[in-house]
């Protein structure tokens, strides 16, 4: 079997990394989360230094509170 040596192109995934599609596709997972938690959650997204992000936040007392007896973020984003 022929060994295969490739070199990575940096620029080009830092462009993918920081791109927007990339953005639309966290915002829909971060989105689809919150949708399965209800009230008193808020995605907030925005582009870091090496890629984007997006986060699910309990913001209200409720939430806040439901999330730190079953860590509800985490369920919803892992799916559980």
């Amino acid at each position: 079997m022929a060994k295969v040596k490739f070199e990575l192109n940096r620029e080009g995934v830092r462009e993918l990394l920081r791109s927007k599609e990339m953005m639309d596709i966290c915002s829909e997972y971060a989105n689809s989360a919150a949708a399965r938690l209800g009230d008193g959650y808020e995605v907030s997204t925005h582009t870091g230094a090496n890629r984007v992000n997006a986060q699910v936040s309990a913001e209200t007392f409720a939430a806040k509170r439901d999330n730190l007896k079953n860590n509800s973020i985490i369920k919803a984003v892992f799916g559980k």
